[in-house]
């Protein structure tokens, strides 16, 4: 019956164990940012993640979101603002 406890815990224990040394990351906004810059930063850490997972060079404004964002003209700005500082972070946590 030992056995069989020790067994059982030892495999419960395994992949517990993987997982230890793995940190989770998570980026959110500041949450002084306008609606627009809250998207932009969002899309920024979508972008910088797509680029690291595809191989690319990090370019923030290579991206068609950030060259013609996709909110209200007089928004652009914001967006923009947003998108390079999401990009920034994720690819500064990354390297």
């Amino acid at each position: 019956m030992k056995r069989l406890l020790s067994i059982g815990l030892i495999a419960l224990a395994l992949p517990l164990a993987g997982c230890a040394g793995r940190e989770v990351v998570t980026y959110g906004p500041p949450p002084a940012y306008s609606m627009a810059a809250r998207r932009g930063f969002e899309d920024g850490v979508r972008a910088a993640h797509w680029d690291m997972r595809h191989g690319r060079r990090p370019d923030f404004d290579d991206h068609e979101s950030f060259r013609d964002p996709p909110v209200p003209p007089d928004l652009r700005n914001e967006y923009r603002r947003g998108f390079h500082e999401g990009y920034d972070r994720a690819i500064r946590d990354r390297y």
